[in-house]
């Protein structure tokens, strides 16, 4: 599994974002291949209404630190991701 930083642009208004504003996020992908998982990150935050998607940073999760316990009960992103093979949560800053 990955974890992404990214940022990207609205094309359309949101409940505190404006089209136009940059937006954050932190996307977990639950894929092996690290150019198909960059691929997903983008094409799934642009399928949620955003362009210009930039990954600003990737992590590798290992399969250990993926099935621990205690990484999964504190992290709802990763448990999400694990469920349905993607997870995406934005951040306001």
């Amino acid at each position: 599994m990955y974890v992404f930083s990214a940022s990207a642009i609205a094309t359309k208004d949101f409940d505190d974002l404006k089209a136009g504003d940059k937006a954050l996020f932190i996307v977990y992908i639950n894929f092996k291949d690290l150019f198909g998982a960059e691929t997903l990150c983008k094409v799934l935050t642009m399928r949620e209404g955003f362009k210009d998607v930039e990954i600003e940073k990737r992590q590798w999760l290992t399969p250990e630190k993926v099935q621990d316990e205690r990484i999964q009960a504190a992290d709802k992103g990763l448990r999400e991701a694990l469920q349905t093979g993607f997870a995406i949560q934005m951040f306001s800053e």
